[in-house]
């Protein structure tokens, strides 16, 4: 039977893995782009997610008393993790102070030194992930680890987070690799050749007629 883990790598790439051209939030461009919330914030994906990354906190041991994230890629996986473990409660970094009410910047639990574990959902740059880290030690957390749900290996965003989290360790339940091999293994399944969006053949530069394995015209398709 497929373990929690081999299930939420399928959701992903069915759900949130497509190939084409993007242009990414970095600035940069890509082949292909992943959407975790589609994932995270489907009901399977949800459950599978929260299994997927309180198994691996339990599995690290990590003592933990919360998890948290930047809003919004990490609002699905923190509510999704903390039903599922039942003991880890939850709470969300804003991107700036709130200029009203009580103006706190951390939403949810707040409890000065307690360890708390760091979630995200994509890390390209790390960018997002680093702001949690530092408006968590900011607030008064301990950081006992960080996670992300994919790692796009790009961007130095491994060793962004790295730099930030230290001495605590980062940690990545998926790489883009890995979702973009099960994706391709999916439409291999269905259809020989899966049409590319709006993207052009690697080799030629012409209008691209697949992108299975890699955006190809109908000159260099394989």
């Amino acid at each position: 039977m497929p373990s929690s883990r081999e299930k939420l790598l399928s959701v992903l790439a069915d759900k949130s893995f497509r190939l084409g051209e993007f242009k990414l939030s970095s600035g940069g461009t890509s082949d292909y782009y992943i959407d975790c919330r589609t994932t995270t914030l489907d009901a399977k994906g949800s459950r599978l997610t929260g299994e997927v990354f309180a198994e691996e906190i339990r599995r690290r041991g990590w003592r933990a008393q919360a998890i948290g994230g930047l809003t919004m890629g990490a609002d699905p996986i923190v509510v999704a993790v903390s039903v599922v473990s039942g003991d880890l409660h939850g709470f969300l970094v804003r991107k700036a102070e709130k200029q009203h009410g009580t103006g706190q910047r951390i939403e949810g639990f707040r409890e000065k030194g307690a360890p708390v574990v760091i979630v995200d959902d994509v890390c390209t740059t790390g960018a997002s992930t680093v702001q949690a880290i530092e408006a968590a030690r900011e607030f008064g957390f301990e950081i006992a680890g960080v996670m992300c749900l994919v790692e796009r290996e790009e961007a130095k965003g491994r060793a962004n987070v790295e730099k930030a989290a230290a001495p605590a360790a980062f940690v990545s339940i998926f790489t883009a690799s890995e979702v973009r091999k099960a994706h391709i293994a999916q439409k291999d399944e269905t259809s020989p050749h899966v049409v590319a969006v709006q993207a052009t053949c690697e080799i030629c530069g012409g209008p691209a007629v697949t992108n299975n394995p890699r955006n190809r015209c109908e000159a260099h398709k394989v």
